[in-house]
């Protein structure tokens, strides 16, 4: 049997809209970005080219932004740096980078003067004239959306792939038509702006398509798994539900919402969808969406079910990258991609960059590279992957997330624990609470020093795992700058004789 499709090719562009908005410009508005990260960068450069006046203003000095401010040096920018003077705030409108957090007194000020706000991330929906596939969860997002990309490629779409994942999209619009897919990784930071835009009503000047008061919400929409994570930017977990939910909050009556039927908060979200709701699942069957029956991954929509493919064919590790999987082929199933592609694409996967990636073998030992890993639950993840005894990597900043659970599970699967960062003791007085059913402690000066001991430490038949359950911003720009260093190290490594001398 063949699965029939839940939709006929895509759901419809709403024409008038990009239509209304290509009759509007940027041209002579005065922007501001705060924050020059990598979509600060992006915006900055594009909000030149459409004609804008720009200011850009950073907590960090030249010295800590040169590359950024390399790649913009031939731009007419006017740049505020080392702080977020007032004068910044005299514009037609403020984009905020998601490392800014929405309580930084600039932010609240701004909001007070009423101060239209937006983000490069919202700014991209508005003008985008293909099909959105936006995609979120405490976990699991890279891969899926790397996932949904693949088989749409597989399938015969023309794909764009970013957002979250690394990529600011709002550079590579000239490149987009409407009849290409976009999938994008979605973080709560960035769905903080699909809502009303905090609340500040557009000048009536600025009023446009562009800037619309309501909020928005992509037309096909996953939510994967909804977690505690990052509750030290959210003041609470409420406040952290609620920015996921704006991912499905805005759909349309034709749209739809993927959701998580095995997660309890994902699940919750679907009597609140205003479109059509999927599911996907690892413990049962869904009446639309994907689903687990026995080994096999089943596509379930009006028509009936048909098998994409087996557990055992899937080259990812993990019962988390088996749920991925499957919400990736939901996802693809309502782009009308075939099920061999999927299936092929399902079969021949074996992960993205810093997710679970395998390094290299050195004297018997795995090495194996979870940098993305920044809160205990996705170290949990990791560790679950596993048969094989672990020498762990573990540390960076904490995200005042609960370490119990973690502890738990690395006194069940780990021989030795090597603590790094500025969340080291407290991961260790949480290890502490196991009493002498903790596995052996160590503590590393740097990162270097880390791969050093699980060098020393490791025996034939381990595997020694890099997933730190904290964020890389202690010592490193991102968890990407963090991972490559960790590779650096351990090809390094491979490549002499352990004391640092090349083998002959």
């Amino acid at each position: 049997m063949t699965a029939a499709l839940v939709i006929e090719g895509k759901p419809d562009v709403d024409t008038a809209r990009l239509d209304a908005i290509h009759e509007w410009n940027l041209k002579g508005k005065r922007a501001t970005v705060l924050g020059l990260g990598r979509e600060g960068t992006a915006l900055t450069r594009f909000l030149v080219e459409q004609g804008a006046h720009v200011a850009v203003s950073d907590l960090k000095d030249a010295a800590g932004l040169q590359q950024a401010l390399a790649q913009l040096s031939d731009l007419p920018v006017r740049y505020f740096l080392g702080g977020h003077p007032l004068e910044i705030l005299d514009c037609d409108v403020l984009f905020v980078s998601p490392g800014i957090p929405l309580d930084a007194p600039i932010v609240v000020e701004a909001r007070r003067r009423g101060l239209t706000l937006s983000s490069e991330t919202r700014l991209f929906c508005r003008l985008c004239p293909a099909v959105i596939i936006g995609i979120t969860g405490s976990s699991g997002k890279t891969t899926t959306a790397t996932l949904v990309a693949k088989m749409l490629e597989k399938g015969g779409h023309t794909v764009h792939l970013g957002g979250n994942i690394g990529n600011p999209l709002i550079n590579r619009l000239p490149w987009i038509r409407p009849s290409d897919v976009v999938v994008m990784e979605l973080s709560s930071f960035q769905l903080d702006f699909f809502g009303p835009v905090l609340d500040a009503e557009p000048h009536s000047d600025l009023a446009s398509p562009l800037f619309p008061p309501g909020g928005w919400s992509p037309p096909i929409a996953a939510v994967l798994n909804v977690t505690p994570n990052h509750l030290d930017r959210h003041p609470t977990m409420e406040a952290y539900i609620a920015a996921k939910a704006k991912i499905v909050r805005y759909q349309r009556l034709q749209d739809y919402a993927l959701l998580n039927k095995d997660d309890t908060v994902a699940q919750g979200f679907a009597p609140s969808c205003p479109g059509k709701v999927a599911f996907f699942s690892l413990r049962g069957q869904v009446p639309l969406g994907a689903y687990l029956n026995g080994d096999d991954l089943v596509l379930r929509n009006e028509d009936g079910e048909v098998t994409v493919c087996s557990i055992g064919e899937i080259q990812l590790r993990g019962w988390h990258n088996v749920a991925n999987v499957l919400a990736a082929c939901a996802l693809a199933q309502l782009c009308a991609v075939p099920v061999p592609a999927m299936a092929e694409v399902a079969r021949t996967f074996a992960g993205v960059e810093h997710r679970l990636e395998p390094v290299c073998e050195w004297r018997g030992v795995w090495y194996y590279n979870d940098s993305i890993a920044t809160s205990p639950e996705r170290a949990i993840a990791a560790l679950n992957s596993f048969a094989e005894p672990i020498v762990l990597l573990a540390g960076g900043r904490d995200k005042h997330l609960p370490w119990t659970e973690w502890a738990e599970r690395v006194r069940q699967k780990v021989v030795h624990v090597i603590l790094f960062g500025e969340a080291a003791a407290l991961i260790e007085r949480e290890l502490r609470k196991l009493g002498d059913q903790a596995p052996p402690i160590h503590h590393a000066e740097s990162l270097a020093h880390a791969v050093k001991l699980a060098e020393e430490l490791a025996q034939p038949g381990q595997v020694v795992l890099f997933s730190p359950g904290g964020t890389s911003f202690d010592a490193f720009r991102d968890y990407a700058e963090r991972g490559e260093t960790f590779k650096r190290l351990v090809h390094n490594l491979c490549r002499t004789d352990g004391s640092g001398q090349e083998e002959s």
